[in-house]
């Protein structure tokens, strides 16, 4: 989500004087607001958009909810965060409109450049995945080799494409001249619906011509289209790093052909993304997907909590979980916790988790999903994606035993796999060193609190004996009556079987870990942590 990282800097900047703060006065408040105004202003967010943003923020600052707040800085911040909801769409929420009656028509409109084509594919993999049989329709017939490009992006997802018409076609230096129209884009389209009635294609994704800035012959031929096939939606796309042109752009589409949705593509750019933040709020229309790479699979329903919660450094743990859920095997993830808490977790099933985690995509937007990353981004940015497959030649170089069991790999078979892998015998070392470490956490992790530091000695075989010992127990009961009659009831419940008898003292502070909501699922174990630190992290 590089379209958002240095609004992300700007905001969490804002924020930081509050936090030493335990009364907030107007000033302060006035202060976090104006920076919070230029952060929007450099990410290029409409100036009306802005202001009535701001607006709120401030009236609800001053307002009760802050100045009886326990933490008035994380007060503000929760304002900061509903506010930012509401102008990304907050309660339109909603899947896309599907038609009683198949085929669904839906219509992609948008300026040349914005990535519809592209999109459509995405789209149709997306509509795929979930069970439906989608069409792409090239009805560009207008931009050179776009119609070529559309049957590119339909082979990769694996959904046909009805192209009747081969559009324009330039090949090497050729050039194709301005505003020419090869083919009858209306006929494409409405010729397309009859196709999917007959071949029982339940969705209909057509993609539309684009020019390079509204114009009325854009607008007259988007209108046709519509008029020929009824679309159940009209998807506008918008790049997210189109700046301030973003609303006078919504505007002319909305008025031109009335979309039903939006769709944010280019997310993964390294512009300010103030589209994202203005076309909601100035057109009433919802934001539906987003899209945030080349691949197909980089694309999501576009939630709006979740992405303010991404600006705000928040991270996004429900859309990791989702994806998780769609990509690992239960069985296989539940045999790898139980190999973790064993001690018997190799390199070999390392290497099955690792080849599921990267199907969720890149570690940068996966790690990019956890809260506070935003405060490591110089860390991410450098990491190399390469150095999983470095990884993965390593370990693949390996024989099934050495796999199972790395302690035999002495220094003859370090120098065979560094040979193999096409890599050094300290990289081998390097990867082996890692991986012992990251075992140990992980089999902590799961065996639960009592390999945890920190938590008390006094459970089974847990304390030492001598001299601090019994002192210990002989000053046990306390001089103030609260806390004595406390550690009595503590006592009770222990004795009576109530109490846990896990190791570690009744009264000993535990460290603070953070809780997911309840209902939600466990994350798979390969996610859970110690994987991170076989590419060289701590």
């Amino acid at each position: 989500m590089a379209a958002f990282s240095s609004l992300t800097d700007r905001l969490s900047q804002a924020f930081t004087h509050l936090r030493s703060k335990g009364k907030l006065t107007e000033t302060d408040i006035d202060g976090t607001i104006r920076e919070i105004r230029r952060a929007l202003l450099d990410a290029d967010v409409s100036l009306d958009v802005v202001r009535s943003f701001t607006g709120r923020i401030r009236e609800r600052a001053l307002g009760e909810e802050v100045s009886k707040a326990l933490n008035p800085a994380q007060q503000v911040v929760s304002i900061v965060y509903d506010e930012l909801t509401d102008i990304l769409g907050a309660g339109v929420d909603r899947p896309l409109n599907f038609a009683k009656n198949p085929p669904t028509v839906i219509m992609l409109a948008g300026l040349q450049g914005a990535g519809k084509t592209t999109l459509a594919g995405k789209l149709g993999y997306w509509l795929k995945d979930a069970g439906h049989t989608p069409l792409l329709v090239a009805a560009d017939l207008q931009r050179p080799n776009a119609v070529t490009q559309l049957q590119v992006v339909g082979e990769r997802a694996e959904v046909p494409v009805y192209a009747p018409e081969p559009g324009v076609q330039t090949s090497g230096s050729e050039l194709a001249t301005p505003g020419q129209v090869t083919g009858d884009p209306v006929k494409v389209a409405a010729d397309s619906i009859r196709v999917a009635k007959d071949k029982l294609y339940d969705v209909v994704i057509i993609d539309t011509a684009g020019r390079l800035g509204v114009d009325q012959e854009l607008m007259e031929q988007a209108r046709n289209i519509r008029d020929a096939v009824h679309p159940d939606e009209i998807l506008f796309v918008i790049d997210a790093m189109i700046g301030q042109d973003a609303v006078a752009t919504a505007k002319a589409f909305d008025q031109g052909v009335d979309f039903t949705g939006v769709v944010l593509s280019k997310l993964d750019g390294d512009a300010r993304g103030g589209a994202a933040l203005s076309v909601a709020s100035v057109t009433g229309k919802p934001i539906l997907f987003d899209s945030n790479g080349e691949g197909l699979k980089d694309f999501e329903v576009f939630h709006p909590d979740r992405m303010a919660s991404r600006i705000l450094d928040m991270g996004d743990i429900l859309t990791l979980i989702e994806q998780a859920q769609r990509q690992f095997d239960e069985e296989e993830a539940r045999k790898a916790a139980g190999k973790m808490s064993e001690g018997s977790f190799g390199l070999d099933d390392f290497l099955e988790q690792l080849q599921q985690v990267r199907k969720l995509g890149s570690f940068k937007s996966i790690l990019g999903m956890i809260p506070g990353m935003a405060q490591h981004r110089k860390e991410l940015e450098q990491f190399d994606e390469k150095e999983v497959d470095r990884t993965q030649a390593i370990i693949q170089s390996m024989t099934p035993q050495e796999r199972r069991d790395p302690s035999i790999i002495d220094g003859s078979r370090r120098a065979r796999i560094a040979y193999g892998a096409g890599t050094t015998v300290s990289a081998v070392n390097g990867l082996l060193q890692r991986f012992e470490q990251a075992a140990k956490m992980m089999k902590r992790m799961t065996n639960g609190s009592r390999s945890i530091p920190g938590m008390g000695g006094m459970g089974a075989g847990g304390g030492k004996k001598g001299k601090k010992g019994k002192k210990g127990r002989k000053g046990s009961r306390s001089g103030n009556p609260m806390k004595r009659e406390a550690e009595e009831k503590a006592l009770r419940e222990r004795l009576s079987g109530k109490g846990k008898s896990s190791g570690g003292s009744a009264f000993a502070k535990r460290p603070e870990t953070p809780q997911m909501p309840e209902g939600l699922p466990d994350l798979p174990p390969n996610l859970g942590g110690g994987l991170g630190g076989l590419f060289g992290g701590r």
